[in-house]
C-alpha cells in the first residue's frame, strides 16, 4: 500500500475534479502522468476505476467504492493538519465545544468546572444551539466535542453516554386543585395548559411522538423558548410544564412543585458527548471525557 499512496492521491484528485485535464492543473503535473498513475492503480489493484468519456471521466462501481475511502482518509488527513495549525497558531490546546443552553447550566457547568481546575492552559470556547445544530456545527469541525442527547447512529460520530434524564410534567398544587374545581374530574389532556419547548427542540419532538403512540390530544398548548422559563412558569402556576426531572428535583423535594398525573411515562433518555471518530486520539479531548465521572454527585 505504501507504494499506491501517491497513485491514491492522484486518484483521489481525479475523482474529485471528474476530470483528468482539471486534475493535472492541481497537482502540477501532465495529463500523460496522471493517466499512467491512474493506470498503475488499475493494473496494482487489477480493477477498471474510471470510465473515460470525451466530456471527461466517471468512477466504475470499484471506483466509487474506493473514491468513498480515500474521501475518508485524506479529509482526516486535512483536519489533523487543521488542529495542528490551530495548536500552533494559539500556541495552546483548544476545546471548542457545541451544548444547548439549558444543558450547559445544569449539566457542562460543573464539568467544565473541574476541566479547567485541572486543564488551566486550554482555551476554551463555547457554542449554545439546539442539538441538530451542534450534530452539523460538528460535522462542519466547527466544534470539537458536542453535549447532546443521544442522537440517532450518524457515520463519523463517536457517542459517549453520560447519564440518563427523565422528561416530566410539572405544575402546583394549587394549580391542580384549580384546575380541579374548574372542570372537575375532566380529561386533563383536555383542560390543563401545557408549556412546552418548540417544535424544532429534540425533547418536544420525543414527547409529541409519546403522546401521538398514545393517542393523546391536547387543548391547549403554550410553546416556551428554555426550560427555565418552562420551570418558572411552572412555579407560578401558569400551567403544566414539560421538564428534565433532573433539574427541578430541589423544587420536587421542597414541594414548590408536583408531577402532573398524566397516567403514562415516558422512557429516560440518554445524553452524552459526541465527537468525531477522527478525534478519538486528540488528547484534550480525550483529558475532556476522562472527567466525565465526576460530573454526577
Amino acid at each position: 500500500m505504501e507504494q499506491n499512496l501517491s497513485l491514491y492521491y492522484v486518484f483521489h484528485t481525479v475523482a474529485k475534479k471528474g476530470s483528468i485535464s482539471h486534475a493535472a492543473k492541481e497537482l502540477y503535473i501532465s495529463q500523460p502522468a496522471i493517466s499512467k498513475s491512474i493506470q498503475k492503480l488499475e493494473d496494482n489493484l487489477n480493477t477498471t476505476l474510471f470510465k473515460r468519456s470525451s466530456r471527461g471521466v466517471t468512477l466504475t462501481a470499484d471506483g466509487e467504492i474506493l473514491f468513498q475511502h480515500t474521501r475518508d482518509a485524506f479529509d482526516t488527513l486535512e483536519e489533523g493538519e487543521e488542529i495542528l495549525a490551530r495548536h500552533h497558531a494559539l500556541g495552546v490546546d483548544q476545546l471548542r465545544i457545541g451544548v444547548s443552553t439549558t444543558l450547559c447550566k445544569y449539566i457542562l457547568l460543573p464539568h467544565l468546572q473541574r476541566f479547567i481546575k485541572a486543564y488551566p492552559h486550554v482555551k476554551i470556547s463555547i457554542s449554545c444551539q439546539s442539538t441538530y445544530q451542534t450534530l452539523t456545527l460538528l460535522e462542519e469541525n466547527k466544534i470539537d466535542i458536542g453535549l447532546v442527547g443521544e442522537p440517532a447512529i450518524q457515520k463519523g460520530f463517536y457517542f459517549q453516554p453520560l447519564q440518563k434524564i427523565q422528561d416530566i410534567f410539572v405544575t402546583t398544587t394549587a394549580y391542580l386543585e384549580h384546575l380541579e374545581l374548574r372542570s372537575g374530574n375532566g380529561d386533563l389532556f383536555q383542560t390543563a395548559t401545557f408549556m412546552m419547548l418548540d417544535e424544532e427542540n429534540i425533547t418536544r419532538q420525543y414527547i409529541n411522538r409519546v403522546f401521538l403512540e398514545h393517542g393523546v390530544e391536547f387543548s391547549n398548548i403554550l410553546e416556551v423558548s428554555t426550560m427555565d422559563l418552562l420551570i418558572e412558569f411552572a412555579k407560578i402556576g401558569m400551567g403544566a410544564a414539560c421538564v428534565t426531572q433532573e433539574f427541578v428535583q430541589e423544587e420536587l423535594d421542597r414541594g414548590d412543585l408536583i408531577t402532573l398525573p398524566l397516567g403514562l411515562t415516558f422512557s429516560p433518555r440518554q445524553i452524552g458527548f459526541a465527537y468525531r471518530k477522527h478525534e478519538q486520539a486528540n488528547p484534550v479531548i480525550q483529558h475532556f471525557l476522562d472527567l466525565r465521572g465526576n460530573l454526577l454527585p
